[in-house]
């Protein structure tokens, strides 16, 4: 073989390579059911704060530490685990984007980016607002 064709094949299989590594990095959304299921593994849940249930945030105790409890669409709840500063307006959210390792009942989220809100449409309750401003645009 000659070296031009040598390193075109040896390009394609490092390609290969690294398409094959990146479908391991593939989340798909998990109930908590399916996450529970899945110890260890780091899964993406979409869910809204459980309001019925406690949070627990004491800065000065530990800055870094923050739970509260979560509720799937199908109705199951999780207590989470943030190991970070309580997010700027979480009770606000609509819905929330959670990744993060189950431990048992408990959803760790060791990872920053790991909590991710969806705020309410400040023109959810008034559609002729969002008409209005977008006409004086």
């Amino acid at each position: 073989m000659k070296k031009v064709q040598i390193i075109i094949l040896a390009a394609i299989a490092i390609s290969v390579a690294v398409l094959i590594s990146w479908m391991g990095n593939l989340s798909t959304y998990e109930t908590i059911a399916s996450a529970k299921q899945k110890p260890g593994k780091t899964v993406t849940i979409i869910a809204h704060m459980d309001k019925q249930q406690p949070m627990e945030y004491d800065p000065v105790k530990n800055p870094n530490y923050f739970s509260f409890y979560i509720k799937d669409t199908l109705g199951a709840t999780a207590k989470v685990v943030y190991h970070f500063e309580k997010p700027y307006d979480l009770e606000k959210a609509e819905k929330i984007t959670l990744k993060g390792k189950m431990n048992g009942d408990v959803l760790e989220i060791s990872q920053k980016t790991g909590i991710q809100l969806k705020c309410p449409s400040k023109y959810k309750d008034d559609p002729n607002m969002a008409k209005k401003e977008l006409s004086q645009n």
